[in-house]
């Protein structure tokens, strides 16, 4: 499927949000409190974030930029002489790199407000 427009979003600075706490070491807590990945199976909440980050992503336009430099690695390498595990190693750490911290944040607020809504 083809965009023939551009979704252009200015993109604020924002600052970093603190790290998360370091995880907790005393068994008992570790026990009473399961973990995002047990909590998210059943909820479904882990599904929920992933379409937000998509959304936002394609908002943005990292999408499409992504899109963009595996055309050009293509273009420069030749169709036939790049795989897929070539496009992932070289393209991952410059998609890493330019997620915007807004959308970053976003996420980090949606889990850690959902871990707070299923704590006991």
């Amino acid at each position: 499927m083809s965009h023939s427009h551009k979704l252009v979003i200015k993109r604020s600075s924002m600052s970093r949000p603190p790290p998360p706490p370091p995880p907790t070491t005393n068994k008992d807590q570790q026990h009473q409190n399961p973990s995002f990945q047990e909590i998210n199976i059943k909820s479904g909440e882990k599904e929920r974030l992933k379409e937000l980050l998509r959304e936002r992503l394609l908002e943005c336009g990292w999408i499409d930029e992504m899109k963009a430099l595996c055309r050009a690695f293509t273009r420069k390498k030749g169709r036939n002489n790049v795989t897929v595990d070539d496009l992932v190693h070289v393209i991952s750490p410059k998609g890493r790199a330019s997620v915007p911290n807004s959308v970053k944040a976003e996420l980090l607020q949606r889990i850690r407000a959902f871990l707070a809504s299923t704590a006991d």
